[in-house]
Parts: C-alpha cells; structure tokens; sequence
C-alpha cells in the first residue's frame, strides 16, 4: 500500500506516524513489523520527535554536516546541484521498519516517523508501507 505527501524540499519534515498508524490498524497485524519505505535517494524517513525547534535544529545539523553552498563535483555530472541532498539521504536512509506489538507501532512517547525531503524543490513523494505478522 502507499500514500503520497507533496513536500518543500529543503529539509521539509513531515509526520507521518498517523497514517502509517491507519495501515497497520487497516491490515490488523496483531505482531510483526511495518517496513516505510520512499523511493529517490534525496529523501530520508527516521524517527524524531516532531517539535518544531527540534526539527530546526536538525535542519540547522544538516546544514552544517552536509552545506549546500558547497560546490560539489556530483553538478558537474547532471548540473542538478542535489549533491548534498543524495549525501544527506545516505545518512538518513529512505526506509525504515519498527516493530508492531498488539496492533500498535512500537514508538517511544515523544517519537514519531518522518519523512524529510532534502532535495533542493518541492516533490510529491510516494510513501510505501508493507507490513508483515510476526511468524510462530
């Protein structure tokens, strides 16, 4: 199953702890895992809590770990200038799982799943969810 998210690009994070919710409650997996998942390789989904001061300050991180100003040989190839969001989503892979116990994702109480696009524009981004049942 999937769900699209249109997003800003530069950092632009987005909750999307409640539908990936809505999926394993519509699947009814009472055990297992869900696996999130959005293909490009300039977009990264994690956990994080979603506070607005937080998500600058990680914002303000990447920035400082990863510059965009910076001049990178990878625009020599496609003149695209995306180089430090492919190196961004190589930290921040594009897929994650978290375990489900009784019907629920399992998530500490302040964390949620993100998905951040780093690319450098706005995207429509597809988010994947597949979810599997604990075998016995």
């Amino acid at each position: 199953m999937k769900f699209s998210v249109s997003t800003e690009g530069h950092n632009h994070v987005i909750d999307i702890t409640d539908k990936v919710s809505e999926f394993v409650e519509k699947f009814g997996v009472k055990d297992g895992f869900v696996l999130i998942s959005c293909p490009g390789s300039t977009v990264g989904i994690t956990t994080l809590e979603a506070e607005p001061n937080l998500i600058e300050d990680l914002r303000e991180f990447l920035e400082k770990l990863v510059p965009a100003d910076k001049k990178y040989r990878h625009a020599q190839t496609w003149g695209d200038d995306n180089a430090p969001s492919h190196i961004r989503s190589a930290l921040i892979p594009p897929s994650l799982t978290v375990p489900i116990e009784n019907r629920k994702l399992v998530l500490g109480q302040w964390q949620n799943i993100v998905l951040i696009d780093f690319d450098n524009r706005p995207r429509q981004r597809e988010i994947y969810v597949q979810v599997s049942k604990q075998s016995n």
